[in-house]
């Protein structure tokens, strides 16, 4: 692309515009900021970036004297050696002094990893676990799912084919897009390999999909800030109840979706044919575009394309189309707003470990966390705890440091697992301790009407806890299909949320869905 097209057209994907760095933005802070906008870059430009340097924001040229040019390049020299990456090329032009195009390229021998969280939803027996199973081992499934043991723990969901948590595999492609199958997906070592080295690395969060556990499927979905829904369907059975429960509640997150068609190996062409024509029909109707993929190279950018892709763990058509989709699926959590921001994880899961202490489990909503920081923990009854982070792992592998995407587990000083809850926030900077907000909220599904006083439980990212509804704003009550601003409470404990945040109420048959439009009682942000 010409100069002038660039200027024209402004910064987008990866091109950035800069009219002066100085030494002063190789500080500490400055230089993180610098490093993880240079990250989003090559991330969007597949390893390549351009810094366009002497020019505004506005793609307005201001020019450079020599001096400040060489200063200027030195400081994209040394942020580049931050991120793994190094410059390429220098053209330079002159107008009103000097500015440049300036090629940035990742260094292949350093890892820059993409790392992307899918959810895997759908009606229990579909496959789900199956699927994903063999989609990492490369083994062809026998039948009867021997290949889902590599994602349930737990005796009794072996025994019964049910999974009743959450389970975690994970899955990396080197950088020329080639899936790293695992030997066996329960060692740690091994799969810790596969964390260092990946290029591209997926978390698969195995939701459950049998009704009584609709819970902790949301718990999942929200929970994990998940960047794509892996919906599986039994070709031979087509979308249940449950599966269109599921499609609702990723929708409804603005989600992007994908659609395995599973069990192809049971079905005829017709019988394929029908169930794909009825998933359409679906989709259609819920405001989202199918697309039979026969070529992964689509934009998925576009929230609302579906890509179908026809699967089978026992026959393994359709691995090569899903593997090639999953590699290029957009990053969507590392955003350089995001990025930039103050450290911030809600907390998953608590453990105590023999020899280590205290570990909190979750996924980093924004910033960047490193090993042996201090950080804030609470909300507590009497506000936040300044806490010593210690050691950071992602998948049996220690991390230095870690960012908005990554799904880690910290060890933590000083704190007892019995002091944390789930729900609670890690952060750099002491959070709020809300417990009313206004909502704006709409009903889902409701046997009768919804008046004040109305308790469901709401899920928002890990925080699962009943609220009130303690004034609905303009009406009476409320029923399906109404929508209204309502001032809600949490029954028991405070937490820390933002306005923007989305959230899942359920009761009973009862569901509904909205988001934080108001924080009530706000203790702000200590800079």
């Amino acid at each position: 692309m010409s100069i002038e097209k660039i200027l024209t057209e402004g910064e987008k994907h990866n091109i950035e515009f800069k009219s002066y760095l100085s030494s002063e933005h190789l500080s500490k802070e400055r230089k993180q900021r610098l490093a993880s906008q240079m990250k989003f870059r090559l991330e969007r430009g597949n390893g390549t970036a351009y810094y366009i340097i002497g020019v505004y924001d506005d793609g307005n040229i201001c020019g450079l004297t020599e001096k400040k040019f060489l200063e200027t390049l030195n400081v994209i020299k040394e942020i580049s050696k931050e991120v793994g990456a190094e410059i390429k090329r220098v053209e330079r032009f002159d107008k009103n002094g000097v500015f440049a195009r300036i090629t940035i390229e990742n260094n292949h021998n350093m890892q820059n990893k993409s790392h992307l969280v899918i959810g895997t939803i759908g009606h229990v027996d579909h496959g789900k676990s199956t699927l994903i199973g063999s989609l990492i081992t490369d083994r062809e499934d026998d039948g009867s799912g021997k290949t889902r043991i590599f994602l349930d723990f737990l005796p009794h969901e072996i025994e019964r084919g049910l999974t009743a948590e959450i389970a975690y595999a994970v899955y990396g492609f080197d950088e020329k897009g080639n899936p790293m199958k695992l030997r066996n997906p329960l060692n740690k070592k091994e799969v810790a390999e596969v964390v260092d080295k990946a290029k591209r690395l997926i978390s698969f969060v195995d939701c459950p999909g049998h009704a009584p556990w609709l819970r902790t499927t949301i718990r999942g979905i929200l929970g994990q800030k998940v960047d794509y829904a892996l919906l599986v369907i039994d070709a031979s059975e087509g979308a249940t109840s449950i599966t269109k429960e599921h499609m609702g509640i990723a929708i409804a997150m603005d989600m992007p979706m994908i659609i395995a068609l599973t069990k192809m190996d049971k079905v005829n062409n017709e019988e394929s044919k029908n169930v794909e024509e009825n998933i359409s029909i679906l989709l259609k109707k819920l405001g989202r575009v199918p697309y039979k993929i026969k070529n992964p190279n689509i934009n998925i950018e576009n929230e609302k394309i579906v890509p179908i892709v026809k699967c089978s763990a026992v026959t393994k058509e359709g691995f090569d189309l899903l593997d090639k989709l999953l590699f290029s699926l957009p990053d969507r959590s590392k955003k350089p707003e995001t990025l930039e921001k103050p450290f911030l994880m809600y907390i998953d899961k608590v453990y105590s470990i023999k020899g280590v202490g205290t570990v909190v489990t979750g996924r980093v909503m924004q910033g960047v966390v490193e090993n042996n920081r201090d950080l804030y923990l609470g909300p507590f009854e009497d506000g936040y705890r300044r806490i010593k982070g210690q050691t950071i792992m992602e998948h049996y592998h220690y991390l230095n440091k870690a960012e908005v995407g990554d799904v880690i587990g910290i060890a933590l000083k000083n704190v007892k697992k019995e002091e944390i809850r789930r729900g609670m926030v890690l952060a750099e900077k002491e959070g709020r301790r809300i417990r009313e907000f206004i909502g704006d909220v709409f009903i889902l599904s409701h046997p009768t009407t919804i008046k004040e006083g109305y308790e469901p439980v709401l899920h928002l990212e890990t925080i699962s806890e009943s609220v009130r509804f303690e004034k609905i704003y303009g009406k009476e009550y409320l029923s399906v299909g109404d929508r209204a601003k309502v001032r809600m409470r949490f029954k028991y404990n405070s937490y820390h949320i933002e306005e923007g945040e989305k959230f899942i109420f359920r009761e009973g048959r009862s569901k509904g869905i909205g988001g934080v439009e108001k924080v009530l009682q706000v203790k702000k942000w200590i800079e």
